[in-house]
């Protein structure tokens, strides 16, 4: 019976067996180096109703020992750092400690140590709100004219974020509007804009601005 399993598919338990020895040859000769790769972070499994409140850090140097030809740039090309954050289940600050087993690395490729070896997040509930917008005026109607009434559609857009700044929120601006050249009733499209770049914008961001101008003292006695 083990007669049999020896010779049965001979030649391809031959040819593999060939095969993992040309392997060992092309790489035993090899000198072993150790690097260090710059290598982008992807966050997965954070509960929807969470975000990241801090700026995350986006990229950690990671230091790899291994083979000449395995630790070539082209090899190490698609090496990313996959963070589980499913284990947050509530807002404040949480450590995620950076190891081997957050990468896929090539066969013969040692993880050494991660720079920084740490993460240190904070998370926020995400919420949306309703806010005002504002309408900005960089400068006024030429002399001799006035702003009478100004008004925006929709006057209320929702923006989304990490509740803390997004409770800070009061308003929205739409970007300035220059009149210096204005002398008739105008409409304008403008974009609207919050200065927290951690909240953004639900809805559209263009609105509609009507500004409503008249020649001083018209209407008066």
């Amino acid at each position: 019976m083990s007669w049999r399993w020896l010779t049965h598919n001979a030649a391809w338990k031959v040819g593999a067996l060939l095969l993992a020895i040309l392997l060992w040859l092309a790489t035993a000769g090899e000198p072993e180096l150790v690097t260090t790769h710059a290598v982008p972070i992807l966050y997965k499994d954070l509960k929807p109703d969470f975000l990241i409140g801090s700026d995350a850090i986006d990229v950690v140097r990671v230091e790899l020992r291994g083979p000449a030809s395995k630790i070539s740039p082209a090899n190490l090309a698609d090496l990313t750092i996959l963070l589980d954050l499913g284990s947050v289940s509530g807002p404040g600050q949480r450590t995620f400690t950076v190891s081997g087993s957050d990468l896929h690395l090539p066969p013969g490729v040692t993880f050494l140590r991660a720079m920084p070896s740490q993460l240190r997040l904070g998370f926020a509930r995400r919420v949306t709100k309703e806010v005002g917008v504002a309408i900005q005026i960089s400068a006024p109607p030429p002399a001799g004219f006035r702003i009478v009434e100004q008004e925006v559609t929709p006057d209320r857009i929702a923006i989304v974020g990490p509740e803390p700044r997004v409770a800070a929120i009061s308003s929205a601006q739409t970007d300035a509007i220059d009149l210096s050249k204005t002398t008739t009733t105008t409409e304008i499209k403008a974009s609207v804009f919050v200065a927290d770049s951690l909240v953004s914008l639900e809805d559209s961001p263009i609105v509609t601005v009507r500004i409503q101008i008249e020649k001083t003292g018209q209407g008066q006695n």
